[in-house]
């Protein structure tokens, strides 16, 4: 698992990506299962997702901020990134974000996929 907090903050509201590698549906539940062991991201208000199966297609779920799994899977598609889930959580801060709230998931989603495509040190 790899996680990346505090990617955005705005108006209260906090964003943090974390995203590993699974293979099917039960991978993507335990994988959710597992962030929410950590106490803070139980509490989150969303952890959105989505990921594309080699095997199954694509998944996703909002978790209740709507819409956001389907930037994340667009971007996963644009990537081209297979057996890899992207959650991006949410905690709300009090102000609503209207449309501004995607473009912070996209800058999480960035923010995984820029790590997930740096080339490995050399040495």
């Amino acid at each position: 698992m790899r996680q990346i907090e505090n990617v955005v903050s705005d108006r209260g509201s906090k964003y943090a990506v974390s995203g590993g590698k699974v293979t099917d549906r039960k991978g993507c539940d335990a994988f959710i299962s597992d962030l929410k062991r950590v106490k803070k991201y139980a509490k989150a208000t969303h952890n959105s997702w989505a990921c594309i199966l080699s095997d199954g297609g694509p998944l996703k779920n909002d978790d209740g901020e709507s819409g956001a799994g389907a930037v994340i899977l667009r971007m996963l598609e644009r990537a081209e990134l297979t057996d890899t889930i992207v959650v991006v959580t949410r905690w709300y801060g009090g102000v609503h974000l209207g449309g501004d709230r995607f473009a912070h998931v996209v800058t999480c989603v960035r923010a995984f996929l820029a790590g997930e495509t740096a080339s490995p040190p050399k040495g």
